[in-house]
This record gives C-alpha cells, sequence and structure tokens, in this order.
C-alpha cells in the first residue's frame, strides 16, 4: 500500500490509553495513532529524533496494514 500522511505535531501522552499519541491525516480521514510501549511510557517528553522514528513505524505498518476505525494502536517492545 502506497498511501499519503501528513503527520500532525500533537504528540501527546493519553493517560486513558497509557500510551503516546498522534494525530494524522490518512486519505482525508483523520485518525489517532498510539504507541503502547514500557519504554515510551516511562518518558516525559519524547524528542524530534524520536517522533520521526515513531512516523517511520506508521509507514512501515500501513504497508503491511490497514486502518480499521479513526485509531492505529501500535504494540512495541
Amino acid at each position: 500500500m502506497n498511501q499519503a500522511i501528513l503527520f500532525n505535531d500533537d504528540l501527546a501522552f493519553d493517560k486513558e490509553q497509557d500510551a503516546w499519541c498522534f494525530t494524522a491525516l490518512l486519505s482525508a480521514q483523520v485518525i489517532t495513532i498510539y504507541f503502547h510501549s514500557m519504554q515510551l511510557k516511562m518518558l516525559e517528553e519524547i524528542d524530534t529524533c524520536t517522533k520521526f522514528d515513531l512516523e517511520e513505524i506508521v509507514e512501515l505498518w500501513l504497508e503491511k496494514n490497514e486502518p480499521e476505525g479513526s485509531s492505529i494502536h501500535i504494540q512495541m517492545r
């Protein structure tokens, strides 16, 4: 799958989901992407380099998966 995705600059920790997340525009739909990771959960903030890594993870995820609904949950080690 080769979809254009535009990432928003709204990375934040979602206490309800217990995960870092940001939104993106994918095929004219706003989606929320959650990153479930014990290592990330310990961070108080995420730097720009890590944010770019997370965006790349989403792009790789989208190559193999189709989003269902308006959110994506990515389990990380």
